[in-house]
């Protein structure tokens, strides 16, 4: 990643920074690393942006340190600001977008915070399948079962059952595996209750949540209820954008907000 800095639980944190100007921290969503993020981090830098990516703990370069704790990983959001400079920007992608949200809310020295279509379960069918799938998944972790867990994540997100099967025999596929316990930590980032209103109400900073166009309409619900739950947030739609978002498209909407 190019530069590591130490939690205060003492976990090991990868970050790459790119850019001139403001600090963003971008935080990536399940099943990713801060290389992920890193087109949308060039393509942010082009509009005058320090923009960090890291590897959140447990996956990448990044190290680990049990037990894990939701807490946590907010402290390391704190550590890399500490690390790039107070007054950073974040901007949290799908469940990371949890995360940023969690980290805006616990006080720390951020002055936006901005997420792209955080996956909240939005009515009772939705917190049902939510439900039953991080039952399944705690399962198949505390077994070691990392293929079944990927399996169940990539069923969660609608993938076709013969796409999975065909993942599991392509060459990613091993490192889906080696990322595959950090499922657990996005599912309890992301909790099992919804959009969390009241935690989203201490949030002081100008908030922004977006979401694509050609997505479920029940993300663009979320992103709607997670703006509306906060004192300062903005709603967008990115016309013809799926949660898998152009970051040419995403870009220059973060900048303005930022810029702001």
């Amino acid at each position: 990643m190019g530069q590591k800095t130490i939690s205060r639980d003492g976990t090991s944190l990868a970050y790459r920074s790119t850019g001139d100007g403001p600090p963003v921290v971008l935080v990536s969503g399940a099943m990713s690393t801060g290389a992920t993020l890193v087109p949308l981090a060039e393509a942010l830098a082009g509009h005058g942006f320090t923009v960090v990516t890291y590897d959140r703990r447990g996956r990448g370069e990044s190290g680990d340190t049990a037990p894990y704790e939701v807490a946590r990983e907010v402290e390391d959001l704190a550590t890399l600001i500490g690390a790039v400079g107070d007054g950073a920007a974040l901007c949290g992608v799908s469940s990371g977008g949890a995360l940023a949200l969690r980290a805006a809310a616990s006080e720390l020295p951020v002055r936006q915070v901005a997420v792209y279509e955080t996956p909240f379960a939005m009515d009772e069918a939705g917190k049902e399948q939510w439900a039953v799938y991080t039952e399944r998944l705690t399962e198949a972790l505390s077994q070691d079962r990392r293929g079944d867990a990927v399996e169940l994540f990539l069923r969660l997100t609608g993938l076709a059952e013969d796409m999975i099967r065909g993942a599991r025999q392509a060459p990613m596929w091993a490192g889906m595996e080696a990322v595959a316990p950090s499922l657990a930590y996005d599912a309890a980032v992301l909790g099992d209750d919804g959009v969390p209103g009241e935690e989203l109400a201490r949030i002081g900073v100008p908030l922004l949540a977006v979401a694509g166009g050609a997505s479920p309409a029940w993300m663009r619900d979320a992103a709607r209820a997670v703006a509306e739950a906060a004192p300062h947030g903005t709603y967008r739609v990115l016309e013809g954008q799926t949660h898998m978002v152009e970051p040419g498209v995403l870009a220059p909407v973060l900048a303005e907000f930022f810029a702001g």
